[in-house]
């Protein structure tokens, strides 16, 4: 997941990761021209690398960027475009699966910089809510290490995520 908080370590982060790995690129703060130029960035380095790129944002923007797939809550996917979306709780849950997500980002498993001081779901309601998740595939999300992620049992996800893990050191 990019963040702003990566600063000038975004691209090396992004080509420190294991081949083949996927990033969500949001960077929701920059203006529409630096998001794209930014992106196209990314993207140089994730064809390098074998990453798949999944664009936050509409179905539609991330077509016309070439991402691999898009990430958001909200709409029915009109293509065959890999979607992805967060799911917090039983709600969103329910609404991803009926708007067609192939991927559901689980979060906050544990405590996270991202949302500091909020609720986590913890191993309970976390594999809850991964025991309903149909035919998508489970990426948990919220204060992930590769230890904690080698913790979970791998009959509940297809992966893990996270910002700050791939901030601070290689994995």
């Amino acid at each position: 997941m990019t963040d702003e908080r990566f600063g000038d370590d975004l691209l090396p982060a992004i080509r420190r990761l294991p081949a083949c790995s996927g990033v969500v690129f949001r960077h929701y703060h920059l203006a529409p021209k630096a998001r794209r130029d930014l992106f196209r960035q990314v993207g140089k380095i994730c064809r390098q690398r074998g990453h798949m790129l999944i664009l936050a944002g509409s179905e539609r923007v991330a077509l016309r960027w070439h991402a691999d797939g898009f990430h958001g809550r909200h709409g029915v996917a009109r293509s065959t475009m890999l979607r992805s979306a967060p799911v917090h709780d039983h709600a969103e849950l329910r609404e991803a699966l009926r708007n067609n997500a192939n991927l559901l980002f689980i979060s906050p498993l544990f405590k996270t910089a991202s949302h500091a001081g909020g609720k986590v779901l913890g191993r309970l309601a976390f594999n809850a809510l991964a025991h309903q998740r149909g035919t998508a595939m489970v990426i948990a999300l919220g204060g992930m290490t590769r230890q904690r992620a080698n913790s979970l049992k791998r009959q509940n996800i297809h992966g893990w995520a996270a910002i700050d893990a791939f901030r601070k050191t290689v994995l």
